[in-house]
């Protein structure tokens, strides 16, 4: 069908030229998969890319990332072998071969097996933990072994790590144990050893079982996702099973947590948590957050690392009351397990919602979770019809301010987004969207009523993006009210997507061998009226309330590749003139917070957390690491100090909502626990101070 040929595909005419071309390939699929993403990505890409030696270089770094991030597999003298293709890659994608995949997938294929016997030979004696000897955990100061006793090695001491950690959490699990009941019967370190050796064994023997399933398939969409990810990293590739994931988790009901997970460098992350989810109620699970091992209750976890999306989905999935505990590694390197009850998404805590914050001003707060729409026209909930009947109860109530929190709202509808600014601003531009093209589109609010126009603080965090980023942005253009973040910036995401779908472009002679998947592909990028895109930077908060992760890199600059920030020329449009100095608000915060004790710890923890994710070398020496393990719990206990009621902050529900709500006493319960947790919030707390000094 293709023998002979090269496939040429233009965006978005639906058209192919065959031309000739003298090159068998084994697998038509995969020259197809090749030439239209290549010709999608040149065609409908923001930002084309040169497909060159130095585009070739990139893709081949990343692609070995992934393909043996830790370093288990693959020798020094095999990245020695492939870096012959290091400049040549360039030459495979042009001209439809497959020299350098080809090569790579043999070598990791034969690799795979021969690591199969190492950790089988190593775990079958005890290890002695008596030595001093120590193990690089980051995986990027790793170096490629020069030989197979130095990898299994390597090996030996990665066992012995896992083991190690294995016999301390079991310890600590009897020590708590002991606690509840006299009659635990207490095993000793050398049982413990034993037993933490065969469950090792058993999650190696289980992971290499996954490794033997991964087919051609699943190597190849690696190594065109190496490609895609070159031009940034929201351009993907999604294999037919890949996609029917993706929209599993768009829609807002993955598998009873409410998690959207993505798979990277052979871990699965946590991208968003949707909003009324069980994770989102739960609390702990964050956007950033990998997950290590999957457990049923009380069952042994399993580990999931270089497990396929679709195969962890179906360990985190479960009948609704159920629960599942999942190990989860934290930004700053930290393990913690986290429990969540299995649930469907709760509709009501997807949208808007509002109360009085009462002190020595009464202030309005509305926590909104997301950007939503009615994206299919049936007649549903959008956010911006939803904040303009918060705001008016909230004005009915005279309050002296309004917090609009989008602390962890990861976007959604931008028209929602031009029209809920213009509920606090005259009418005017909103946003700027520019095309590949150079065409910028400014989006206006054509409104000139103002629902709201008193004292007007956005909160934010490192999670707020996209649609938040372009809120938080007006408001701080136009000086309509303050902005408080919670992080030194927001994410920085400031790209549009648009899914294609390759069966589109293959002619109807070619249909067997349909289906070929999608690839997402950036094709807008989102500018402030002021100029500057909130693409990498996002938004400098006016006054910053640092959290624990403030020290540590995170959002749109962590990812690889990620597309460049740059400006435009401004849109038209006045900015106000506020009735407070931001200088003076700032002053005022940074000076309550040095005698506030939360925020003395919120600091210690997160210098803490900085130095620990730094740290990335442990001991493999027994009383070495158990007494450091000691410490490090005893240290981040502090934190559950900020886990109180904060006195003070009172919290009452508007009035309207709770003649709504009288007599339901499920509803009534849940908005009591909202307001718990509000009543523990030290940034809140915080923000209500800086509302308190803002003059009308």
């Amino acid at each position: 069908m293709f023998k002979n040929k090269k496939l040429f595909f233009l965006i978005p005419v639906a058209a192919i030229a065959l031309v000739s071309y003298t090159y068998t390939v084994q697998n038509e699929k995969e020259l197809a998969i090749d030439q239209i993403i290549i010709q999608s990505l040149n065609s409908a890409h923001y930002s084309p890319k040169n497909v060159n030696n130095d585009f070739s270089e990139k893709v081949f770094k990343l692609y070995l990332q992934r393909l043996d991030y830790n370093k288990k597999f693959l020798l020094q003298s095999d990245i020695n072998d492939l870096k012959k293709y290091e400049r040549s890659i360039d030459e495979d994608i042009n001209e439809g071969k497959f020299n350098f995949f080809e090569k790579s997938l043999d070598l990791i294929t034969k690799r795979v097996d021969e690591a199969q016997a190492y950790y089988k030979e190593i775990l079958d004696k005890p290890f002695d933990f008596t030595k001093k000897e120590e193990l690089e955990l980051d995986a990027e100061k790793l170096k490629y072994a020069k030989s197979k006793e130095e990898l299994k090695e390597a090996w030996r001491k990665q066992l012995k790590y896992q083991t190690l950690s294995r016999i301390v959490d079991m310890m600590e699990t009897q020590e708590k144990a002991k606690e509840k009941s006299d009659t635990v019967k207490i095993k000793t370190r050398d049982e413990l050893e034993v037993e933490a050796r065969k469950k090792v064994l058993k999650t190696h023997d289980d992971w290499f079982k996954r490794l033997k399933k991964l087919d051609r398939n699943d190597r190849i969409a690696m190594y065109f996702n190496a490609v895609t990810s070159i031009y940034d990293p929201h351009t993907e590739f999604y294999p037919p099973k890949d996609k029917a994931n993706f929209d599993i988790g768009m829609s807002g009901q993955l598998e009873g947590i409410g998690a959207q997970l993505q798979e990277k460098d052979g871990t699965i992350k946590v991208s968003s948590i949707v909003p009324g989810s069980a994770s989102y109620r739960q609390g702990e699970l964050k956007a950033g957050d990998i997950i290590l091992k999957v457990a049923q209750a009380e069952a042994e976890p399993v580990d999931i690392t270089d497990m396929r999306l679709d195969d962890a989905v179906q360990l985190i999935r479960g009948k609704k009351g159920t629960e599942v505990r999942l190990t989860v590694k934290k930004p700053d390197a930290t393990v913690i397990v986290i429990p969540i009850i299995r649930d469907i998404v709760v509709i009501e805590e997807t949208y808007a919602q509002s109360a009085i914050l009462k002190g020595k001003k009464n202030i309005g707060y509305i926590k909104l979770p997301s950007f939503y729409a009615d994206f299919n026209g049936g007649g549903g909930r959008n956010c911006s019809s939803d904040i303009r009947k918060e705001l008016q109860k909230l004005k009915d109530e005279k309050v002296d301010g309004v917090i609009l929190d989008l602390r962890y709202n990861g976007g959604g509808s931008l028209p929602d987004v031009v029209r809920m600014a213009g509920l606090f601003i005259d009418k005017g531009p909103v946003v700027q969207v520019k095309s590949k093209a150079g065409v910028t589109q400014v989006m206006d609010d054509h409104d000139p009523s103002v629902v709201y126009d008193g004292p007007l603080a956005v909160m934010v965090n490192s999670n707020s993006a996209s649609a938040s980023e372009i809120m938080a942005a007006a408001i701080q253009d136009y000086k309509r009210g303050i902005v408080v973040g919670t992080s030194p910036s927001t994410f920085g995401k400031g790209t549009v997507q648009r899914f294609y779908d390759l069966d589109e472009y293959l002619p109807a002679q070619y249909a067997s061998i349909k289906p070929l998947g999608q690839v997402k592909i950036t094709t807008q990028k989102f500018y402030r009226i002021s100029g500057g895109a909130t693409q990498l930077k996002g938004v400098l908060p006016d006054i910053t309330l640092p959290d624990p992760y403030y020290l540590l890199d995170q959002g749109e600059k962590e990812q690889e590749y990620p597309m460049t920030w740059d400006e435009i020329a401004p849109a038209n449009y006045k900015p106000m003139t506020p009735n407070f100095s931001v200088d003076k608000l700032r002053a005022g915060s940074q000076a309550r917070m040095k005698t506030n004790p939360g925020f003395a710890i919120l600091d210690e923890a997160a210098k803490r957390l900085k130095k620990q994710k730094d740290s990335t070398i442990v001991s493999l020496n027994f009383e070495t690491y158990y007494a450091e393990q000691k410490r490090l719990k005893a240290e981040s206990k502090k934190m559950d100090e900020l886990d109180k009621e904060i006195p003070g902050l009172f919290v009452g529900p508007v009035t309207v909502d709770s003649i709504a709500i009288e007599g339901d006493t499920a509803k009534i319960a849940k908005v009591k626990d909202w307001h718990k947790t509000i009543r523990k919030d030290i940034y809140l707390n915080e923000t209500i101070a800086i509302m308190n000094d803002m003059s009308r």
